[in-house]
């Protein structure tokens, strides 16, 4: 998994976002095991401790589950996941449409471009 992180937000955050990515992409499948957390520090490049908090809210948010001799686990819970997809995608939909009225695209002639560059 590639780490690509921007300055404009804290760096938990956007490891919360990358490994949600890697979740919904089937880079961590449903009920496969979490790299440690020094694993994940290493290749991502950051603290522990930041990766440590961003796997603690990914947790909280039950996406992750914790194992006292197994590590972390992702959640095998597919209506979950599916729900955060959606969600995820309607952040992006809704980014996107943005986008185009401040370029003075209407949600409609948005549509159009979008179909006509997709097919």
């Amino acid at each position: 998994m590639e780490w690509v992180f921007r300055g404009d937000r804290p760096i938990y955050a956007q490891l919360v976002e990358q490994i949600q990515r890697g979740i919904l992409s089937g880079a961590y499948p449903p009920g496969s095991a979490m790299p440690s957390v020094r694993t994940l520090a290493l290749e991502a490049e950051v603290n522990p401790n930041t990766m440590q908090k961003a796997l603690a809210e990914l947790e909280a948010q039950g996406l992750l589950a914790t194992h006292r001799t197994a590590g972390r686990t992702v959640t095998e819970d597919k209506d979950m996941i599916g729900t955060l997809k959606e969600s995820l995608a309607k952040e992006h939909i809704a980014a996107f449409l943005e986008g185009m009225a401040a370029l003075g695209i209407e949600a409609g002639e948005a549509m159009a471009l979008l179909a006509k560059e997709v097919a």
